[in-house]
């Protein structure tokens, strides 16, 4: 075995590129079976970020369906999922560039067809009805001028290019979920109002489906202003189930004889915040049995639960990450991921538990050598209350660091803030950990995965919570001398971009951060935000304009003068979310201070980057931000950044 080389933190030689991070950033989502027939979505990076959909059929053959230059993605809650439905081999399916849904043949061969006009009209979460040739879908509304309008309608699946469909179910802010039982008689839905997001509180309704497709007698069966129900699913003998946190953990129930039954009760998660449309934890194997994934303390499980006994009974497999499972017979599916695994589309046999993976997001591999493996860690923070994170130590077999030396740490700020980190493999972790930094990824206070009661941390403490909690972190491991207490950094994305700023504002413990289309203005951003998220901040951090004073306390922007450290800021140019705005005054602030910083900004980049070359710039001009910061020579040469009053 050759002696590893002695070489500072940092500057290690590693085979994990930022090209090699960029082709693993294929990401896959919303699995559907049809028959036997297997389909995902890919988006990928090296086509401008196209969603494409993706078919699998039994003999295993693998083809695109969506043929250039159409892209799969809707841009309803700007956030989309839920692109796409396939039945009796069609696929309809939302496109990006006009938001029309088209039909076209799964096999392929044929140019996709509109079915909505070309207005300012967005659709997402459809479900087929075979027996009235129509498309169950939620409709954002565009043309009004007054703001976006949501509603459930209908769509003829041989188009529908004057009206756009036939309202369903419309008077509430937001809708999700369509779901038809299985003789097509009721319609399921789920709803809810400003300033409720869907995993504060929600409403499960019925109705019930004329001949003709009017929804009448229709009656809440669950949910609440405080209540979370999620994915509510009709099993194949017509009992509707769904997802709630009633408890205070999302667990599995059912609707029979009116009564609302829990089916098998634990303190586990069983659902998801709903960010994205068609988001799948569960799915029926038959009438009697369900295959789910739930997740406990930021790990997730495979089960199958039989409905009659209510037992459970785990399926053993290498996935810490789980989700988007479908079942159809005999066989599911989900996407998994692990430490070791990138993620990837996984076939299960029922009955055996046999597992084989399908689809992997990259086809690269990496020696386990130079992989760091996560750590779960628990750490206290303030007021008595423990949080959540995955540790990284650096891991590279071909270097060492001097005897004396403590590597950087760099903490992650997941975005959100109701999200999750998972300690699934993720390369652009190992990218850092593979060159001599050690890396902190939070799960925060609000974060799912731990409860309600863990989820509801930042209800009215939003940049207060989640930076105590970064920052606790930080200092725990510098307390455990594993890290260099002079070199902490910290970044994140949106949410977690104004977690970045917060701690690098407001507190003294990092020594520099990046922001990736992060929140500097609080203000600016409940003003003009897009409707999914208006009226997010009244629960996080007080209704607007009544506590304004709260939101211009929150806001980094007005408290420049409270910065020291080095701050590099990145920003898409078309971002609806966090307008780009945000980014670049305080980019402008920071230079006028005299303090180092670097603006980036890229055309044709949303919220989050899609395109290959952009994520491969991202990557490595914070690398090149922290050598410079920080005073350690990368072992590649990448593009210079302009760094101001370095």
């Amino acid at each position: 075995m050759t002696t590893p080389t002695i070489a500072p933190f940092g500057s290690w030689r590693s085979p994990i590129s930022a090209d090699l991070v960029v082709s693993a950033s294929v990401r896959l989502s919303q699995l559907a079976y049809d028959g036997d027939e297997l389909y995902w979505v890919e988006q990928r990076p090296g086509e401008r970020g196209r969603n494409v959909i993706v078919r699998r059929s039994p003999d295993g053959r693998i083809a695109d369906v969506n043929p250039p230059p159409f892209n799969a993605r809707t841009r309803a809650h700007e956030y989309g999922g839920g692109a796409y439905t396939v039945a009796d081999g069609v696929v309809y399916f939302s496109n990006y560039d006009d938001q029309r849904m088209f039909r076209t043949s799964a096999a392929g061969g044929e140019l996709p067809q509109p079915l909505s006009p070309a207005r300012d009209m967005r659709y997402a979460d459809g479900v087929v009805d075979r027996g009235r040739q129509r498309i169950v879908l939620v409709r954002e509304d565009h043309t009004g001028g007054g703001g976006a309008v949501n509603t459930l309608v209908s769509l003829d699946l041989e188009g529908d290019e004057a009206g756009g469909g036939i309202p369903l179910a419309d008077g509430g802010d937001f809708y999700a979920s369509p779901q038809l039982s299985p003789d097509g008689t009721h319609l399921a839905w789920l709803t809810w109002n400003h300033p409720n997001m869907p995993w504060d509180g929600c409403e499960l309704w019925v109705g019930e489906l004329s001949a003709g497709g009017e929804v009448r007698l229709v009656r809440r069966v669950a949910g609440g202003h405080d209540e979370s129900i999620f994915q509510p699913e009709w099993s194949p003998d017509g009992v509707l189930h769904f997802v709630s946190d009633r408890t205070g953990w999302w667990n599995l129930y059912r609707l029979r004889e009116g009564r609302v039954e829990p089916l098998s009760p634990m303190d586990a998660e069983f659902g998801l915040p709903q960010w994205v449309f068609g988001q799948s934890t569960y799915a029926f194997a038959s009438g009697a049995e369900i295959i789910c994934a739930y997740g406990d303390r930021g790990a997730s499980h495979l089960a199958r639960l039989d409905t009659a006994s209510g037992q459970l009974e785990e399926i053993a497999t290498s996935f810490s990450q789980i989700e988007q499972v479908c079942a159809a017979n005999g066989h599911a599916a989900f996407i998994g991921g692990s430490p070791d695994e990138p993620a990837s589309v996984v076939w299960l046999d029922v009955q055996s538990g046999e597992q084989t993976v399908l689809r992997r997001s990259s086809q690269m591999s990496v020696d386990p050598d130079y992989l760091s493996r996560p750590q779960a860690v628990e750490f206290p923070t303030e007021h008595g209350l423990t949080a959540h994170a995955f540790y990284y130590p650096p891991a590279n077999r071909e270097f060492v660091a001097p005897r004396s030396e403590r590597p950087p740490l760099l903490v992650k700020a997941h975005g959100g803030p109701t999200g999750s980190t998972t300690p699934a493999l993720n390369m652009a972790i190992q990218f850092w950990t593979s060159r001599g930094f050690a890396v902190l990824d939070v799960n925060y206070g609000g974060s799912t995965g731990y409860g309600r009661e863990y989820r509801q941390r930042l209800n009215g403490q939003w940049g207060i919570v989640d930076v105590d909690d970064v920052v606790n972190g930080a200092r725990f491991l510098v307390e455990q001398g594993v890290v260099d207490p002079d070199r902490l950094c910290i970044d994140g994305g949106s949410a977690g971009g104004f977690t970045t700023l917060c701690a690098l504002t407001f507190r003294d413990t990092f020594k520099a951060g990046a922001s990736h289309f992060g929140i500097s203005d609080m203000e600016a951003l409940a003003r003009d935000t897009h409707k999914f998220e208006s009226r997010y901040c009244d629960n996080m951090i007080g209704p607007y304009p009544e506590r304004r004073d709260l939101y211009i306390k929150r806001s980094p922007i007005h408290f420049v003068d409270r910065l020291a450290t080095p701050l590099i800021l990145f920003q898409g140019l078309e971002d609806k979310v966090v307008l780009p705005s945000q980014s670049l005054l305080m980019f402008e602030a920071v230079k006028a201070k005299g303090l180092p910083v670097a603006y980036l900004a890229f055309e044709g980049e949303q919220h989050g980057f899609r395109q290959a070359k952009n994520m491969r710039r991202v990557l490595e001009a914070e690398s090149y931000f922290y050598s410079k910061v920080f005073g350690f020579s990368l072992a590649d040469p990448v593009e210079p950044v302009q760094i101001e009053n370095l």
